[in-house]
Parts: C-alpha cells; structure tokens; sequence
C-alpha cells in the first residue's frame, strides 16, 4: 500500500490502534466514490504526517462487527485516536482535506504541527481542459473531452454528480424506462466519465481561480494549468432570507426532501413554494409524512401538469395559496411554526408543524470568479451559442449560465456543446 498506511483487520484492532499512541483510522469499502476521492488525500497526508501518527486502513465490508461496534455505518468514516482514546471529529462521506488536517494537528503540539506543515510542497499540474464542477453538464463535457484524448480534469468541492443527486426519482431521463434515483443517475455519469479517463478532484477546497490564466489552486498545494476552463458550477437552492431561517437550517428547515423526508416518518411538514421543486418534492415528502400544507405566493401553481394533478389528488397535501412566509420559530425538537402572512387581507397567522421544507428557486454558484465575466440580470453566465462566455477560453454549462430552462438534458446538451467546441479548438 503506497505511502506511510498499514491495513490491518479486526483482529489487530486493539494492538494496532487501541494500544498505539496517536492513530487515524480510515473505514473503506470498494466501489465507494467518496473513498476513491479520500485515497490520494488520505495516502499524501501520511506521507507527512506518517513519522508522527499512526496511518490505519480498515476495509469495512470484511469488518462489519468491528464497524458496527463503533457505529461506523458509512464508507468511508475517518477515526482519530489518542492512546487509546476516540478524540477528534468524525469524518465521513466527502471528506476534506484541510478537515483531515485540522484533526491530525490536534493530534500534536502546535509546533510540530506547524513544522510539518512546512514539509507540503506546492505543485503545479497541466492539463488541456479544467472543468469546476461536477453535475451533469461538467460530466459530459469531460465524457466528450476525454473521448476525443484531451486531458481532463474535473475539479469539484463536493463528490460528482452535482445537485440531481439529490433527487429522489428521475422519470424523464432518456434511456431509461423505468424512473432512477437521482444518485444513481449520477454515479452512472460519473463512472462513464472515469472509466474514459476524466481525472477527479473530488471534495477539495478551491483556493483561488483566475480565468484569465486559466489557473485553479485547490487544497492549498495544487495549482492546476488549463488550456481551457469550463464553468460548470450549477446552481443551488435559494433561501428566503427570513428571520429564524439561518438558526434552523438543518435543525427544522431543509432545502432537500431526497435528505431529510424519512425524518418526518407520520409527521406533519409545511413547504414553502409552488414550482416544479416544490410539487415534485411535496409528492416524495407524502411517502413519510401524514400532513403536507404547501405555502404559495400566487394563487395557482407553476408546476408541471402531471405534479399538479397529482398533488391535487393526493390526501395528504393540503395547499394555502396567496400567503407568503414571513417567520420561521422553534418551540423545540421537531416543533416548529411558520408566520405567514395572506397577501390580500395582509393579516397573519402561525402554522405549527414538525418540520420546514423551502423549495423557492435556485441562485448561481459564481461566487469564486471574479467580476470581469458578463452576467445576466438574474446573476447567471452569458454565453454564445457554443458556450463561450466573454472571457476568451473560458466556457460555461448548464445551471450556471443564463438560459431558458434548467433541466438535467438541457445541462448534458450544454456540456456537449462545450466539449465538442472546445475539440475543435484544440485540434
């Protein structure tokens, strides 16, 4: 096993970690994309830290007891020891690198810690095109890209698969007769992606991007070089911006039904919005909850026909249309309420309920870029008819740029498009 990292399997557990000094322990499974994406950290961490800690991998499939006895449940699950002794944060699914370094320092005096940090050589990587983000639209430009042998790096904060992943049922997918889950969906995207040679950098931290030398530094160490830059950062849910949202988000306000509606097992939940999201969500959350009470602006709905019918239809969605959220408060674990305000007698009054569900649109993920690309007046990307934004080799796809609708076929078309173009360019 490359770099400074022992295996060892249940037996050893004790003498190994138990009885050792300090110690990180890495759960692994096979076919597991967030342990693919941790391995090179994990393998370059102990290449630094290796002298001093402890490096274990455990391969959990063939250690289910040893697992399940430390609550391990997922692959893959990061542990810190310190003689003997569970300390640290627990890690798991896409796991940071600068998150594994926090704890390993804690591991240390603060001087030994800072002493081998100096040890971290920068290093530059080349590459034709670089791709930011992993959603549908970047997964199929680097498909393209790499089927016509350009090096291809995709670099994504989170694991590939972007924002479908969280999608309970995919029913209008091309190619598939039955409905798909949304992550497997996109673990089948991002395995056709790999498997024709798109290189990953999963789950890092972009330090910096300068479009205009086509330049990404990521995890604090790595500087990639393009040729081209493709934007393909998607979009992500828009908050209300309403007091008691941001205390709550996560504690009694969700932005994903595909996360959470299983947590509201013979609940009642409110959701806020009346799109496709909304609807489409509202049906999903129904699988589990007793009551839905769908909150909306207008007096119609501006979902699909099919969604709405059957959210009309169904027994257990109830709808409070021209009424806007105006207050989110928590009494205490699973009670909530929402103040709500009817737009035409612009009186109030509170809704209480188990849980918060907001589903009210989507902004650009642009933050990282700098002001000098040309922007349409919702915030998203402008681009010509082959994805070129006003930056000369730079490109933009799918929910990130500005365009009619967003849906997962018009982001694969996006990336298509880019790729095909980009080719060419390159010949």
């Amino acid at each position: 096993m490359a770099g400074k990292i022992k295996e060892i399997n249940a037996a050893a557990f004790k003498k190994e970690v138990l009885q050792g000094d300090k110690v990180v322990v890495d759960f692994y499974s096979t076919e597991c994309p967030p342990c693919e994406a941790l391995a090179s950290k994990y393998e370059n961490l102990s290449e630094i830290y290796g002298d001093d800690i402890k490096f274990i991998k455990i391969f959990r499939q063939q250690n289910r007891d040893l697992a399940e006895s430390l609550d391990v449940t997922g692959s893959p699950t990061i542990l810190f020891y310190d003689n003997g002794q569970l300390v640290g944060d627990r890690l798991a699914g896409g796991i940071k690198r600068s998150d594994l370094m926090k704890n390993l320092d804690k591991l240390l005096s603060s001087q030994k810690a800072e002493q081998l940090k100096k040890k971290i050589q920068q290093v530059e990587t080349e590459t034709d095109v670089a791709i930011l983000g992993g959603g549908p639209a970047g997964l199929t430009a680097g498909l393209y890209l790499a089927q016509a042998h350009l090096n291809t790096i995709l670099i994504d904060t989170a694991l590939p698969g972007g924002y479908v992943s969280t999608t309970h049922l995919v029913s209008n997918y091309p190619g598939f007769i039955e409905p798909q889950p949304g992550f497997m969906l996109s673990h089948f995207m991002s395995e056709q992606a790999k498997t024709n040679g798109v290189q990953f950098r999963a789950a890092v931290e972009v330090n910096d991007v300068d479009l205009e030398e086509k330049k990404v530094k990521i995890d604090g160490f790595e500087t990639i070089k393009a040729k081209k830059i493709i934007i393909a950062t998607g979009s992500r849910p828009r908050p209300l911006d309403l007091p008691g949202e941001n205390e709550y988000r996560g504690n009694g306000i969700s932005y994903c039904a595909t996360c959470d509606a299983k947590y509201f097992e013979d609940k009642e939940v409110v959701v806020i919005g009346g799109g496709n999201s909304a609807i489409e969500e509202s049906l999903f959350i129904a699988k589990f909850a007793k009551k839905i009470t769908i909150v909306h602006q207008f007096d119609h709905l501006q979902a699909n026909k099919d969604a709405q019918k059957k959210a009309f239809e169904h027994p257990k969605i109830e709808f409070l249309f021209e009424h806007e959220p105006r207050e989110f408060k928590k009494n205490g674990t699973m009670d909530m309420e929402v103040i709500v305000e009817d737009l035409k007698m612009k009186d109030k009054k509170a809704i209480k309920t188990n849980g918060i569900f907001v589903f009210v649109g989507f902004i650009p993920n642009i933050e990282t870029f700098n002001e000098k690309l040309k922007l349409d007046q919702w915030g998203y990307l402008q681009t010509d008819d082959e994805m070129r934004t006003n930056i000369p080799g730079v490109y933009a796809v799918g929910d990130v740029k500005s365009k009619v609708y967003r849906q997962i076929t018009t982001a694969v078309a996006d990336g298509t498009i880019a790729a095909i173009t980009i080719s060419k360019e390159l010949e």
